[in-house]
Parts: C-alpha cells; sequence; structure tokens
C-alpha cells in the first residue's frame, strides 16, 4: 500500500488533466510519481517541462535514456 495518495483523473483542474493526456498519449501511461505530483499542480508542470526536456529528443536518443535511467535505479537497488 502507498503512503502517499495519487490524484485521480478527471478529478484535477484543467491544466493538470492536459498534462495527464498528453504524458498518456506518449507514454502510454501517467506515472505514479506524476499522480502525486499532482497535489502540487504548480510543481507538477514545473517538472513536467523539465522531464520533457530531459527525457525528450536530444544527442541520445529517447530508447537509451530509458536505459540509462533504468540502469541507475539498478545501481541504487530501487525497486521502483
Amino acid at each position: 500500500m502507498s503512503w502517499l495518495k495519487r490524484v485521480e483523473w478527471g478529478k484535477t483542474e484543467h491544466r493538470l488533466q492536459a498534462i495527464f493526456e498528453n504524458f498518456y498519449a506518449e507514454r502510454g501511461n501517467v506515472p505514479n510519481l506524476f499522480r502525486v505530483m499532482g497535489h502540487r499542480p504548480e510543481l507538477m508542470s514545473s517538472f513536467n517541462n523539465h522531464f520533457g526536456k530531459v527525457m525528450g529528443e536530444g544527442s541520445l536518443s529517447i530508447g537509451l535514456k530509458e536505459m540509462v535511467a533504468v540502469r541507475v535505479s539498478q545501481i541504487n537497488d530501487c525497486g521502483y
């Protein structure tokens, strides 16, 4: 059981719902981290912009960036 409550779809302000829908359209899900941050829409909006810049198109492929994220999680013994 999680300690932190996630924001439910459809029970958010319009700006946040748009972020959730866009994320779902691009990735097929909305990670729990984003849904928890939904309790603070101003932080969620800022983090979404940052995440998009880091994980979006760039010098490295998106697939390689995701593999790096998984490996860093493994190194840090993060089961999530």
